[in-house]
């Protein structure tokens, strides 16, 4: 699971809800579907920077109810304000930020929510008639988003949910002050229920580097032409001091691991499955036993004369001179989750399933080690009933299938399970084995020229040594934060316009704030903006398959 940092860390202030709400709807289920199935088990991956978030959340929520101290993100303040804006403008902000959510899924399942929703479209181009939409309204729509929000097992189990739903209209605040008490508990115990399953056994916990970034291309922008030879690059010949900055993520995401979950994982998942000859051989050296990246990954690599004869994909690999086992994802499998069975019938898409695996334990011979890796967060929202049916019969005819066993990587090693050799790996991520998701447009790679200034920038106010250590780790996070992944993945025109717009919005913020705290004057073009969306992605782009479709 990963959300990228959505605070302005210089104000506080939460940009976009997408943590929270991903925290009540998608990791609450997550577990509660592990903790429903005791042999079941699964590899869980987040990213410190998401953790750091969800603590930060619980602690805001948790002193909002015990102490009424103001919540820094404007949405679930907005649930909780006793007082509804006047101003229409800010009026139709609150409105449209309640109608982000999967029309079909989400909007359309709740008859009252659709008729305030098909309202709301009206409102948008009758703009005028915002002055005669009284607080019921807005109180309502509040209410209900966050309701079509909840993780399945929690409208199936919390009273109070079950109720507020069934109450369809005329919500008061002592109504969206129970649904706000429903947040702080999913908020302040989902960490403690991974943590709890991972103590059992029943799922082992990996980790990211801190802030999420590609680390291949921060060793070395060129290694994107190993899958993509003609691909443009930025104007940037390297990102400088790339290698200082990996370590930095690692040994900071490892840190805030343990003082959240109290050991040093076994495991890491590179963000978004990013992999090179280099980062494995620095992941071995941070003591990783395994990493993981995409099947395209390994066939681009099987097909390099070095690797000479081609084994099955389904084992893990360890490359030449490097010591931490990689394993690669089975695209198919793991994209028939992602992008295919939410149109199925759950007991149909299982069953599908469960064939493909006995076809690979029939026609492969000894170990096999099939890697389904999932998005976390995003897949659920186009099942019905947020996976709920899908993921319950998913776990329980895994656990108690004959020939099927469910495990975490590291007992794979522990186990013994072969381990085969390569000698020579293509640099590449999950999304198609390459690295065009975040590197090789004109967007793109003026992303990467704008954060390459401000690194610069960066190391030359270093060098004079002019920054207090405590504006020195000031500026450390917000560089790392500028160096996520997600702000890369969503410039480019054959995105969603909205989301391009919020992330390239908060790319510009992230590095004008870097300056600032460096004591250096923004650049007049971080005032500008240079990348728009238009495109219509499957899955509205905020997940994509593991091979590219031609």
């Amino acid at each position: 699971m990963h959300q990228p940092e959505y605070r302005d860390l210089q104000t506080g202030e939460f940009k976009l809800p997408w943590t929270y709400l991903h925290v009540i709807k998608d990791y609450v289920d997550m577990v509660a579907h592990l903790e429903a199935v005791p042999k079941a088990k699964a590899v869980v991956n987040f990213a410190p920077i998401l953790l750091e978030q969800i603590e930060e959340y619980a602690r805001q929520v948790n002193g909002y109810l015990h102490d009424r101290i103001s919540i820094t993100d404007p949405l679930l303040a907005a649930l909780v304000d006793p007082s509804i804006p006047a101003d229409p403008e800010e009026r139709m902000r609150l409105v449209k930020d309640c109608m982000r959510a999967n029309r079909e899924r989400q909007i359309d399942r709740y008859p009252t929510f659709k008729r305030l929703i098909e309202m709301a479209d009206w409102l948008e181009h009758h703009y005028d008639s915002l002055t005669y939409v009284n607080s019921q309204f807005i109180s309502d729509v509040l209410a209900w988003y966050h309701l079509i929000w909840m993780g399945e097992t929690i409208k199936l189990t919390d009273s109070r949910i079950k109720r507020l739903i069934e109450k369809g209209s005329g919500y008061t605040l002592h109504d969206r002050i129970e649904i706000i008490e429903v947040i702080a508990e999913q908020l302040t115990s989902v960490i403690c229920r991974y943590k709890a399953l991972a103590r059992k056994g029943q799922v082992e916990l990996s980790v990211t580097p801190y802030a999420h970034p590609i680390m291949p291309l921060l060793l070395d922008l060129n290694s994107t032409h190993e899958a993509m030879p003609d691909a443009p690059l930025p104007e940037l010949d390297t990102y400088p001091g790339g290698e200082e900055r990996v370590k930095w993520h690692l040994d900071k995401g490892v840190q805030t691991f343990k003082r959240l979950f109290g050991f040093k994982p076994k495991g890491c998942w590179p963000s978004e499955g990013g992999v090179s000859g280099q980062t494995l051989k620095i992941l071995g050296d941070f003591g990783f036993d395994w990493t993981a990246s995409g099947g395209s990954v390994l066939h681009n690599s099987l097909n390099l004369p070095e690797n000479g004869k081609k084994p099955g994909i389904h084992h893990p690999f360890k490359l030449q001179e490097t010591d931490v086992a990689c394993f690669f994802r089975d695209d198919g499998l793991s994209d028939l989750i992602g992008f295919e069975y939410s149109k199925w019938h759950a007991d149909d898409a299982v069953g599908d399933l469960i064939h493909h695996l006995e076809n690979i334990a029939v026609h492969e011979s000894g170990d096999k080690v099939v890697s389904i890796i999932m998005d976390g967060e995003n897949a659920w929202e186009y099942y019905p009933a947020n996976g709920y049916y899908f993921l319950s019969a998913l776990y329980q005819r895994l656990a108690s299938h004959p020939h099927i066993e469910l495990t975490t990587f590291s007992e794979c090693l522990q186990n013994k399970v072969d381990v085969k050799p390569l000698v020579k790996m293509v640099a590449g991520s999950w999304v198609y084995g390459t690295f065009s998701t975040w590197i090789g447009d004109a967007d793109k790679n003026r992303g990467w020229d704008m954060l390459g200034d401000a690194k610069w920038t960066f190391d030359k106010v270093i060098s004079v040594g002019r920054l207090t250590d405590k504006q020195m780790q000031q500026a450390e996070l917000q560089l790392a934060v500028c160096e996520g992944s997600d702000w890369f993945w969503w410039f480019g025109d054959y995105n969603p316009g909205e989301a391009v717009s919020n992330f390239e919005k908060q790319f510009r913020l992230n590095l004008a704030n870097l300056y600032r705290l460096l004591g250096e004057e923004p650049p007049a073009y971080l005032a500008m903006s240079f990348t728009q969306g238009s495109g219509a992605p499957a899955m509205g782009g905020a997940m994509r398959p593991g091979v590219e479709l031609i």
